[in-house]
């Protein structure tokens, strides 16, 4: 009898941190890639840095975190002492091939094309006393350099921002001497410095507000000589603790939690690479730091700022080639009529969420509609979907809006968010204590002779317009009764007027999604073990619950076949023999940013398919409020799974493979095959 393998065992689960930054190092390949226009290229980069600095605010700080107070291990039984060292090693190497990459070959290339991101030691004469006018004029006066000495001690650094730590000699005005000061970039000041034509003799000149500061600090110092002067940055631990049972005002106490966030924690330390070891050690022992926190940086230690670039050169032909979205088959004057005949399925970016807010605005100018219910997580700036609700306030029907305030990096815009709504007379909620409230969804009430009729539109993603153009993500808006009832109900429950509830159509995260999901991963091995062909395609964000990966890795022990396509981190570990011998994972990645969560199982020749809010993460399935909608329409069924799934996995151009170790391998196209971008079908498909 074969030895019963133990679906536990620490070695059968991949790192999630570690797994995070193998999804950057991909995004990096996109940057390398010289079939990507150039300017994209550089957008790539920039994406990467970004990218990373989130990671250590919110992955790294986590570990810490738990080095510093305890708790269980991750399924993969890495200690957090050991993981920091993992993470600083791979991300040391991420961050050296960053640099290496922007100083051998994107510079240089940009460069070759007329676009020139100029370096002091490249400055000629007419630059530099252009420059030193533009320190003179626009740096000095709003510039505050702080001594170091017992009565100016080590100041507090604000999380990401950029500083410059100058080593003096000599004396001051009183007679105080030298030794270190810190000087703090502007932060009212653009971190990217265009020059004029005229002075420069190129169109497109730029100097990094960080190389202006560092040439001329020394007009800071007047009689003091500078000894060296060298650019750093600090990372903070960004994730905010509120204890939501412990407030009386959920939105107040995130407001003064907040305010200290820029001075939370450090978690890492960029500097100047040239910078003295004994200038290094000073700054690790004010933040708190070891020496596996700090990142020597070859160039500016803010290369994230290098992307304004993008937005500043009108050169079409180094950018993607536009294209026009489509919108949904609509009826402009009676949309509702529409949704009356059938579902309307939407996949942005392809198709334009404009058709959304089509919807939205019609109702809310539409004298018979009572009443639009509306989640919101994340909205973007000068939202018409705040417009849209606003308007229907005031026109007088009821509008229940559910504002996620714990929403990461958008607290503040959605604290505000919320204000505005309230003002203009719409009831808003902060969603249920403990779960932050992901879920896409929109209900609108219409009266319609003798009766109501409800219309709902459910998303993968966030009710913002400026993501719904470089995201894809999945929309359905529908008339379905089973389906609106099931939203009218989740809405109830948000407001905490309703018990736990029994859907009809929909699953439901902190209920009943998680139990779903490990009850169809289940009704799939056994119809493998029936030799009936087991079959599961995923696609999502990212992966980790383990009792999700168990019960995958069971299906596969079975005989299930099943491929998941997770464009971020991934704790499965494939390809184990006897284990996952049966799973495939690949991430794609390209020029939107892969958002969609949508599961497929062959439920013995009777397929389902599902697309979600929630990833199959446990943050998602156990902590959040989350939708998984079914899509009922045989024919939309049929476009999401060519769509989403057998388009993905025909790709050969942007899609990378998960090994066994961890480690990604790019696809490439078979010889003699014809390279295939899923993206780019689509494009050719939904926008030609």
């Amino acid at each position: 009898m074969p030895e019963t393998i133990d679906l536990h065992a620490p070695g059968l689960y991949l790192n999630r941190e570690l797994s995070q930054l193998e999804f950057n190092f991909r995004v990096l390949a996109q940057a390398q890639d010289p079939a990507v226009p150039l300017l994209e290229r550089l957008k790539y980069l920039c994406i990467s840095c970004t990218n990373l600095d989130e990671f250590f605010e919110i992955r790294a700080a986590t570990v810490r975190t738990a080095q510093q107070f305890g708790g269980p291990l991750p399924p993969d039984g890495i200690p957090p002492t050991q993981a920091l060292e993992l993470i600083h090693d791979k991300a040391a190497s991420l961050v050296e091939e960053q640099y290496r990459y922007w100083n051998e070959t994107l510079r240089p290339e940009l460069n070759a094309a007329g676009i020139r991101i100029l370096a002091h030691s490249s400055w000629n004469a007419r630059q530099k006393k252009w420059l030193h006018k533009y320190f003179q004029d626009e740096l000095l006066p709003v510039l505050s350099p702080l001594g170091l000495d017992p009565v100016h001690p080590f100041p507090r650094i604000l999380n990401k921002s950029l500083n410059v730590v100058v080593v003096l000699e000599g004396k001051d005005a009183f007679g105080r001497s030298g030794g270190m000061a810190i000087v703090r970039a502007p932060r009212s000041l653009p971190r990217i410095i265009q020059l004029p034509p005229e002075v420069s003799g190129g169109q497109h000149d730029f100097v990094l507000l960080s190389a202006v500061l560092t040439a001329f600090v020394d007009d800071l110092f007047t009689g003091m000589k500078v000894k060296g002067a060298y650019q750093f940055r600090v990372t903070r631990n960004s994730e905010l603790f509120v204890d939501e049972e412990e407030v009386e005002n959920l939105a107040s106490a995130l407001k003064d939690e907040l305010a200290s966030r820029g001075f939370r924690p450090a978690v890492r330390l960029e500097i100047a690479e040239h910078c003295p070891k004994p200038i290094v050690a000073i700054l690790l022992q004010n933040f708190g730091l070891t020496e596996n926190a700090v990142y020597r940086i070859n160039g500016p230690v803010n290369l994230n700022r290098v992307t304004q670039v993008y937005d500043l050169v009108n050169r079409p032909e180094l950018k993607f080639r536009p294209f026009r979205q489509r919108p949904a088959d609509l009826d402009e004057d009676s949309p509702f009529a529409t949704l009356r005949q059938g579902d309307v399925l939407l996949h942005h970016p392809y198709q334009s969420f404009q058709s959304v807010l089509d919807l939205l605005q019609h109702a809310a100018n539409d004298p018979d509609v009572l009443a639009i219910k509306q989640t919101l997580y994340r909205t973007g700036k000068d939202s018409k979907i705040i417009e849209h609700l606003i308007t229907a306030a005031r026109n007088g029907k009821d509008v229940t809006v559910v504002v996620e305030l714990r929403a990461r990096f958008d607290e503040e815009a959605n604290i505000r968010l919320a204000d505005q709504l309230q003002e203009a007379g719409v009831q808003v909620m902060y969603g249920v204590v403990g779960y932050k409230t992901h879920a896409k969804m929109m209900l609108i009430v219409r009266r319609e002779g003798k009766k109501l009729q409800r219309y709902v539109h459910l998303g993968t993603g966030n009710y913002h317009a400026g993501t719904a153009r470089v995201y894809t993500d999945i929309g359905l808006m529908t008339a379905d009764p089973d389906i609106a009832a099931d939203v009218h109900d989740i809405f109830h429950q948000l407001s905490g007027l309703a018990p736990k509830i029994k859907l009809r159509r929909l699953l439901q995260s902190p209920f009943t999604l998680h139990a779903a999901l490990l009850k169809k991963i289940a009704r799939e091995a056994e119809l493998a073990r029936a030799g009936k062909g087991g079959r599961i395609i995923a696609k999502m964000n990212a992966l980790n619950e383990p009792s999700v990966i168990r019960a995958l890795y069971e299906a596969s022990q079975a005989g299930a076949k099943i491929d998941l396509i997770v464009r971020g981190a991934c704790c499965l570990r494939p390809g184990v023999p006897g284990v996952s011998d049966n799973i495939r994972v690949r991430s794609v990645i390209g020029r939107f940013l892969e958002h969609s969560r949508v599961y497929w199982f062959g439920n013995g020749g009777k397929p389902e398919i599902f697309c979600s809010s929630a990833d199959w993460m446990e943050r998602n399935l156990m902590r959040r409020v989350e939708t998984c909608f079914p899509i009922l329409d045989p024919k939309l069924a049929e476009r999401v799974f060519d769509e989403e799934l057998a388009n993905y996995l025909a790709d050969n151009l942007n899609a990378w493979l998960l090994q066994e170790d961890g480690r990604y391998l790019r696809v490439s196209p078979p010889e003699g095959d014809m390279p295939y971008s899923a993206q780019g079908a689509l494009l050719a498909r939904l926008c030609g």
